[in-house]
């Protein structure tokens, strides 16, 4: 578990023995079945479900103040008592909702565990230390999914634990790419901070040897103007016929869409461990990513992707044509990044999380078994 020390202060009260035990409550904006935007605890709370123990959610609202409201109520027991809760702490105004839980949980007594997210977290804790000191400390545990974000922390918790992402491999089909085709995947949303015009460019510069080269782009529209400014750049270019924009698709079809292709650009210039990027190697792409944030901790350049600097997108077609023309490199990339994603598979995550929830709520939790 990464040396985790829980506060003993904080411990669930006693459970009845052999009761079914008490709900696990989860701060996290639930959007997918109103908007496509999907978050990790979409996933965590129904793996959480399979191994018997309840799960409330918190919160499924879409309007911001109105989703505030309710996970301050949630986690003061307004929608139903719980034994401990999982709050995720991203940066910005997400930020305000961790926040306000966090203040809730402790008034009642409450252990939780803070789950960090988003490259962008440690820009933002240098500019409101106070405020999320306040926050790691009232926290029963800390985890972070890279070591990115486990490093920057450990000045406010020294015993901030690693808990990586997961990926359900059964929706994901593997596939070597001996020989791949100019066939270029994006999968993120189109927000400035994601840089998705620069997969556009490379994509033209990839022509230029490569005249069949197409690019499919999957992704919800954050409201900036990005997907815009991406439908104009491919028409200026000429590139309007092969650019594909898929749209927000359904998680579970994400795998299916995802083979489609052979190579997979990351082009972010804000990134930490991204389950897109996860989601590529896990079905086999070869991955061409930017050097962002966590993600030379998750990608080893030249060994399972290829790592290029941020905005440097002349450097990122480079690395595509050298796995479009040397054949050994993508193979050698393509079998080591299916390889890397086999460690991340929720068989091996989930026991870590029943485990945490254990040790901060042991008698809420102490039987649960998975």
């Amino acid at each position: 578990m990464g040396g985790f020390a829980v506060r003993e202060d904080r411990i669930a009260v006693a459970n009845t023995a052999g009761a079914t035990p008490p709900p696990v409550l989860l701060i996290a904006p639930f959007l997918a079945g109103k908007d496509g935007r999907w978050c990790y605890a979409e996933d965590l709370s129904a793996r959480l479900e399979g191994c018997g123990l309840p799960v409330r959610r918190s919160s499924t609202v879409n309007t911001k103040i109105i989703r505030l409201a309710d996970m301050i109520a949630s986690s003061l027991g307004a929608r139903g008592e719980f034994g401990a809760a999982i709050v995720d702490v991203y940066s910005g105004q997400a930020f305000i909702w961790a926040e306000a839980a966090a203040r809730a949980l402790a008034l009642r007594g409450k252990p939780f565990i803070a789950a960090l997210h988003g490259g962008n977290l440690p820009e933002f804790a240098s500019r409101h230390q106070r405020r999320m000191k306040a926050l790691l400390g009232t926290a029963a545990a800390v985890v972070a999914p890279s070591d990115y974000l486990r490093h920057a922390f450990r000045v406010w918790r020294a015993d901030l634990g690693l808990l990586p992402n997961a990926v359900d491999l059964g929706l994901y089909p593997s596939a070597l790419r001996a020989s791949p085709r100019a066939h270029l995947m994006w999968l993120r949303s189109f927000h400035s901070m994601y840089n998705p015009a620069m997969a556009i460019r490379v994509l033209k510069k990839i022509s230029e040897k490569w005249p069949l080269a197409r690019l499919t782009m999957v992704g919800m529209d954050r409201g900036d103007g990005s997907r815009q400014d991406c439908q104009r750049l491919a028409s200026e270019l000429g590139l309007g016929q092969r650019v594909h924009f898929a749209g927000v698709i359904p998680k579970a079809e994400v795998g299916h869409v995802l083979s489609r292709g052979d190579i997979f650009l990351n082009t972010t210039n804000v990134d930490n461990a991204p389950v897109s990027v996860l989601e590529a190697m896990a079905c086999g792409l070869c991955v061409v990513s930017t050097n962002a944030g966590g993600v030379p901790h998750l990608i080893r350049d030249g060994v399972d992707g290829l790592l290029v600097r941020a905005g440097d997108e002349a450097a990122m077609a480079g690395r595509v044509l050298q796995l479009l023309e040397d054949n050994s490199l993508s193979t050698r990339i393509s079998w080591e990044a299916m390889t890397k994603a086999r460690e991340f598979g929720w068989e091996r995550v989930l026991p870590q999380w029943i485990h945490l929830l254990q040790r901060v709520a042991p008698s809420a939790y102490g039987a649960v078994l998975c």
